[in-house]
């Protein structure tokens, strides 16, 4: 009878991914991320652990949208205290800070604790085409 083989920490093998954004939709990008952030793509697949990738994304800014969404959507943020809650559309935020756009696109299709928090800590984000993390990456595929 075979048994299902369940991961653990020591087996869960690693690797840099490098993604560039140029000319991609967004949200089909970000789901791809998302994937990889997670290892749903790898045969050893544990929901309980985390067994996903590093994801580099390369020329963040250079992404497309679909529709009105440049000017229409927009990204709130709220203090606590009365009257503070500000808003930026997704123009400004691709503008000014592309990285936070990323990981709040990101963050909502990771689980909602430690874990998911854990597999965003694994994304890196720039807003050209040069990163620092030549090293981690394997040129032999």
């Amino acid at each position: 009878m075979e048994m299902t083989k369940i991961a653990n920490e020591a087996q869960i093998e690693r690797k840099w991914i490098v993604l560039d954004a140029k000319d991609k939709v967004f949200g089909r990008l970000i789901t791809e991320v998302a994937t990889y952030l997670r290892g749903k793509h790898k045969p050893c697949f544990t929901p309980h652990l985390d067994c996903g990738d590093y994801v580099v994304i390369v020329n963040a800014t250079e992404v497309k949208f679909s529709g009105l969404k440049l000017e229409d959507k927009e990204y709130f943020t709220h203090s606590g205290y009365f009257g503070s809650t500000k808003s930026k559309t997704l123009k400004e935020m691709l503008e000014k800070s592309p990285e936070k756009l990323y990981h709040l696109a990101v963050r909502g299709m990771l689980p909602k604790n430690k874990l998911g928090r854990a597999m965003l800590k694994k994304l890196k984000v720039y807003r050209g085409s040069e990163h620092p993390h030549t090293a981690q990456i394997s040129t032999a595929k």
